[in-house]
């Protein structure tokens, strides 16, 4: 089942409408591969056919479609230095913030675009590795995927011994991770500092900020430039000026104009600059 180019043109355009990301021609063989088996077990003639039902009619063949294409690349402390810088500078600084202030200590954190849970449960482990008296802290970690799937995972914190030694050290692994079958199950101290809801970044956020921190990494590359400039000034609205925006280590957010400022040079680490958004 090949496309033609005007008809991958197309395709393209629905797969960006429903779930941001931007394709081209280099990706054809790609999109048709990972569309192949969903069409064939839907009885479905094309590719355009199928994306066009799943975006207007069918939800639940929305929900396969977007788990077809979505990329679920992960690992505990993914990008070792971007962790490191996080809890070197990061945290300290948000508790020396707070200490200045005469309510509760309370951290507020997204983890956007949190895949199959990995990187939620690595800043968790990094904040109760941390914060002195971790707690004496009230914690708020929610993590969002647009991948139905992949919150299902995250919400169960079951991983394979594999997916546990991707990034994890023994000790830590130890403890806050119990053995579980063949695998690991996180820990529910653990587990019940993090919310997970699935959302597609394109649509209203599901929670407020403001928030101390947000993590959102590489998934902003799969965007259109006009649709990742909104995401990362809607993402600054929802921060205070003290707040750190963390992205993918080889994204920068320098073309975005003054609303960001780098706060971590080499670590990814954005603070947004207060005012008036230029969304143009």
């Amino acid at each position: 089942m090949t496309s033609s180019t005007d008809d991958f043109a197309l395709l393209c355009r629905l797969v960006s409408d429903l779930c941001g990301m931007n394709l081209d021609e280099s990706k054809q063989y790609f999109l048709e591969s990972r569309l192949a088996e969903l069409a064939s077990n839907n009885d479905v003639e094309s590719h355009i056919d199928l994306v066009r039902q799943a975006a207007y009619a069918d939800s639940e063949l929305r929900d396969s479609l977007i788990d077809a294409i979505t990329v679920k690349e992960t690992q505990f402390f993914r990008d070792g230095a971007t962790f490191a810088a996080f809890q070197k500078y990061v945290v300290p600084e948000l508790v020396d913030q707070k200490a200045r202030c005469w309510h509760m200590r309370q951290l507020r954190i997204w983890s956007a675009a949190c895949s199959t849970g990995q990187e939620p449960y690595s800043i968790a482990i990094a904040l109760r590795e941390t914060l002195p008296d971790p707690d004496a802290w009230s914690i708020s970690i929610y993590a969002t995927d647009i991948s139905r799937s992949a919150i299902h995972q995250a919400q169960r914190g079951w991983y394979t011994a594999h997916e546990i030694a991707r990034g994890l050290p023994q000790p830590i692994r130890d403890r806050y991770f119990v053995p579980s079958g063949d695998g690991w199950k996180v820990i529910d101290q653990l587990r019940q500092m993090i919310t997970f809801v699935r959302s597609n970044l394109l649509d209203t956020f599901p929670v407020k900020g403001p928030f101390d921190v947000i993590f959102c990494r590489n998934v902003a590359i799969y965007f259109k430039p006009e649709q990742r400039r909104d995401l990362f000034l809607r993402l600054a609205d929802a921060m205070p000026r003290h707040g750190y925006l963390i992205v993918g280590s080889t994204e920068s957010l320098s073309d975005l104009g003054p609303r960001f400022k780098t706060r971590h040079a080499g670590a990814a680490i954005y603070q947004p600059n207060l005012g008036p958004a230029v969304r143009s």
